[in-house]
């Protein structure tokens, strides 16, 4: 019986789908407990890259249970292209994938009212991928939502039509010319309605606190990063779910004493997608490296990443936050080339040298205190053990593991699941 828990320590697109990718055989169940389609999981293995955006990064192993939990909101429309995506691999996904009841559905009009929404802050936009989540979220909330359990209900279009109508009444409100064809949208809504039934759905807290009575081993997967969440990240330029490991317990129904090892990805390096405060942020030669070499473009949205050193400060937040028990350092093989690294140990905060992430890490409050640090220029990919790596990195390494207090038992020196070093 263990309920392991992954998930990403920055803002996001650390390489979450390729661990968990790599960890599957070890448990019976990957479930994924929030977020929605707006985060890609890439997947790299016999030459096939595959990008999940709902469907846990499990589903490729044989033998491994895929469970959608609570916490997550699916858009039906994005769902049943991702099954199509998988058809090719002739799956059984009836018996490999189940989807929890208690999931909130993302409508049409969320996707318009989150495009209204953005549009109208003009410059003061917060960075969204306009797929729907945050209205999804906020009905939630406001105990407005629709669940996949209510697709089994006699009055679910009759539910839809009330919610949707709503929507409409609120998109008006906003001072935009927002352009769409809402029949033709949810004509194709309720055709993947129609696929989404022929998939299992299943009261998943009751279904995964069974699995864990008979022995059953579980995976939980997070989607985006720590520095995203609700609570705790850069608010208001943050996702709208909890993505830190207290949102595994309320995003399945997981109790936090069932809970054994936190495992936390992160960067060699960092990235941000879309708006926000970003200290570590590198406007010259070596953040276009970075960003070139780290093909540091959204799996989803295709949008570029903002590219910078690693910030110590705000890994260490995170790992607090989560109570990380061991580290997964990603992109390591990408930081081959620079003579010398720079990693962010302090801030400077209003005149002030600290050590911890601040309320506020806007630019005008934060300044990066740094410490260099010797590069390497040997190429990574084709190495497989901990004593081919070179003494930099392994400085470099030893040099994160004693700020952080936490061991880096995992180092990936490429995308493909075998370039893979354990420590």
């Amino acid at each position: 019986m263990t309920v392991d828990l992954l998930l990403g320590l920055q803002w996001g697109d650390e390489g979450k789908g390729k661990i968990v990718d790599v960890l599957t055989s070890k448990y019976d169940i990957i479930a994924r407990f929030q977020g929605g389609p707006n985060a890609g999981h890439t997947l790299e293995f016999d030459g096939i890259k595959h990008v999940l955006r709902t469907i846990p990064s499990g589903i490729f192993h044989k033998n491994a249970l895929n469970i959608i939990g609570n916490g997550v909101v699916i858009d039906p429309v994005v769902f049943q292209k991702e099954l199509e995506g998988l058809e090719k691999f002739n799956m059984d996904i009836k018996s490999k994938l189940f989807i929890s009841r208690k999931a909130h559905l993302i409508l049409p009009t969320h996707r318009l009212l989150d495009a209204a929404s953005e549009a109208s802050k003009g410059k003061a936009k917060i960075g969204s991928t306009l797929k729907g989540i945050g209205p999804t979220y906020m009905d939630k909330t406001g105990r407005n939502g629709i669940r996949v359990g209510d697709i089994e209900m006699t009055n679910f279009k009759e539910r839809y039509r009330a919610l949707a109508d709503k929507h409409e009444a609120m998109i008006s409100f906003y001072d935009v010319n927002l352009q769409y064809n809402l029949p033709e949208l949810e004509e194709e809504f309720f055709t993947a309605i129609e696929v989404l039934k022929t998939l299992t759905f299943i009261d998943s807290e009751e279904f995964l606190n069974q699995a864990l009575k008979v022995g059953k081993s579980i995976l939980c997967e997070g989607a985006q990063g720590s520095l995203l969440d609700i609570d705790f990240g850069t608010y208001p330029f943050v996702t709208s779910s909890n993505t830190t490991a207290a949102g595994a317990c309320t995003g399945l129904g997981i109790a936090p004493n069932k809970v054994k090892n936190v495992f936390g990805i992160f960067k060699a390096y960092t990235t941000r997608v879309g708006s926000g405060p970003f200290p570590t942020e590198d406007f010259e030669e070596a953040g276009d490296i970075m960003a070139k070499v780290g093909n540091e473009f959204g799996s989803v949205t295709g949008r570029k990443r903002r590219c910078g050193w690693l910030d110590l400060v705000a890994l260490k937040y995170a790992v607090q936050v989560n109570g990380v028990t061991g580290l997964y350092m990603m992109k390591g093989d990408v930081l081959s080339g620079f003579d010398t690294l720079k990693v962010c140990t302090a801030y400077q905060y209003k005149g002030q040298k600290i050590t911890h992430l601040p309320y506020n890490i806007e630019p005008e409050n934060v300044e990066p205190i740094y410490t260099e640090m010797k590069g390497w220029h040997a190429d990574l990919t084709g190495m497989t053990s901990y004593t081919e790596l070179p003494a930099e990195l392994k400085a470099y390494i030893d040099f994160i593991e004693k700020e952080i207090e936490v061991p880096i038992t995992v180092i990936s020196v490429g995308p493909d699941r075998k370039q893979t070093i354990i420590k």
